[in-house]
């Protein structure tokens, strides 16, 4: 689903360099609002002492109706909400967020034992090369 999000100015000029990071995100829905935590826009590089703090918690935009779907959906259990793209569309920044399950145990072992053989590989190539 696409939202739009609350920005302020340094943010936005700091967006457009390319100075956003939404790897570590993850959006709360709380009091009648979605907010996303822990995505990283960078202080823009020609502000003043304005500046905006780089990890500050942001509201996002939605209908009140898409909100409560949403927020039935994560209720239900075993579910997140997580920003999957950061875009500009007609001049402002817009954000695709995507409900996501979370992962089984099997599936957790099956991706350690893959970054265990990974990591070896790599060594053995190391070694011999």
């Amino acid at each position: 689903m696409e939202c739009g999000i609350v920005l302020k100015g340094t943010e936005v000029k700091s967006i457009r360099c390319g100075q956003a990071q939404i790897a570590e995100a993850f959006v709360r829905l709380q009091n009648n609002k979605a907010t996303l935590y822990h995505a990283h826009i960078a202080e823009y590089a020609f502000g003043t002492d304005a500046n905006h703090n780089p990890y500050r918690p942001r509201q996002l935009l939605m209908h009140k109706r898409e909100f409560r779907k949403w927020e039935q959906e994560i209720q239900s259990g075993g579910k997140a909400i997580i920003p999957l793209r950061l875009y500009f569309k007609q001049g402002l920044v817009k954000i695709e967020i995507g409900l996501c399950r979370s992962k089984k145990q099997y599936d957790k072992r099956d991706d350690m034992k893959k970054a265990v053989e990974l990591r070896e590989a790599e060594q053995m190539v190391k070694r011999y090369s």
